[in-house]
């Protein structure tokens, strides 16, 4: 097929534009960079062996979005293109109103004009707030605590109320848990702007000298060493879901939502543990007071996406330490380096 793929220079875009383009299909990036580097671009040519085109358009442009879609004849659009940060939508709630939502709104009046009938969307664990049972299933209650899971939950509904005017339009909403690791190859990898949100590249960060130690938030929650479980899933297996979902859309005529991770819960004590056995190298961290708004434990019940997308993730917490350390060692300063 020939498929747009939105924020596809980011880190989850980049890694499932490989798979993408393993499996034959034809790709077209759309991006603005706000939150990747242009040298991705030549990292996966590099992986894939071919350019991908790619197409440097903000989604808030309509127009442009519009000509994009009216001319590229894509079977199908994988969207990825969002601000993501939860701390950051807090302080900035209106700015990822703009970007997320009216982005998403303009990509799916583009698609509807242009006849693109199917949609896969980077959709988060997000919504469903704080759990109240673990593992999370599909039809647990939505309950969003932040802006940036707002903007999730709303471009979700956005894309349930087009599906139901129009019954041709399907779309696969794809529920992450906690992607963490790199390609295999070590040229693509998470590559965040300022400080990292997320646990992984912060503790690939201290273990390269950037940071100086990892702030562990709160070790007396009820677990299985006192810090927070999540459910980590590697980004490989993470990219090979979004191919796995665009051939069920087309195999079941159907669209479907579905949770991504591993059904295993890891505390943030036994990632770091895991990563200097993969590494070889200390994380220095210290245990310091809880944050407001985190819970103690949640993870996938992933059933569902095996029943309908034949899929399972592969690869465990080491692998994904070994990747991530093998991307952040070859890329200390991660994109802005020269190659």
């Amino acid at each position: 097929m020939r498929i747009l793929v939105t924020g596809g220079t980011g880190y989850i875009g980049s890694h499932t534009c490989v798979v993408l383009a393993e499996r034959g299909h034809d790709l077209v990036i759309a991006d603005n960079f706000s939150n990747s580097s242009p040298r991705v671009l030549e990292r996966l040519e590099r992986i894939i062996g071919k350019p991908v085109p790619m197409v440097e358009v903000d989604l808030r442009d309509r127009a442009a979005v519009s000509a994009l879609l009216a001319e590229g004849r894509f079977d199908a659009v994988v969207h990825f293109a969002a601000l993501k940060s939860v701390g950051e939508s807090c302080q900035q709630p209106l700015v990822y109103f703009d970007n997320n939502i009216s982005g998403t709104i303009h990509l799916l009046q583009a698609m509807q004009d242009a006849g693109v009938k199917r949609l896969v969307f980077s959709s988060s664990a997000t919504v469903y707030g704080d759990p109240d049972t673990v593992p999370v299933r599909e039809d647990a209650a939505l309950d969003v605590t932040n802006p940036y899971g707002r903007t999730k939950l709303v471009m979700e509904q956005l894309i349930a109320d087009l599906s139901a005017s129009d019954p041709a339009f399907h779309a696969a909403v794809l529920r992450y848990f906690n992607p963490a690791g790199a390609h295999p190859s070590g040229l693509i990898g998470e590559d965040p702007g300022g400080i990292p949100n997320n646990l992984m590249p912060y503790i690939c960060q201290v273990a390269v000298g950037r940071r100086e130690k990892l702030s562990v938030f709160g070790g007396d929650w009820p677990t299985v060493d006192g810090t927070g479980v999540r459910d980590y899933i590697h980004v490989v297996d993470l990219a090979r879901a979004h191919a796995d979902a665009l051939d069920a859309l087309v195999r079941e005529g159907h669209g479907f939502t579905v949770n991504l991770g591993t059904g295993q819960g890891v505390s943030v004590l036994q990632l770091v543990q895991a990563f200097e056995r993969a590494s070889g190298k200390p994380v220095a961290h210290e245990i310091v007071a809880r944050r407001a708004g985190d819970v103690a434990a949640v993870y996938a019940d992933p059933s569902l996406a095996e029943r309908l997308l034949g899929w399972t993730a592969e690869l465990d917490v080491d692998a994904m330490c070994r990747d991530a350390w093998r991307w952040q060692s070859m890329n200390p300063e991660g994109f802005a380096e020269k190659d």
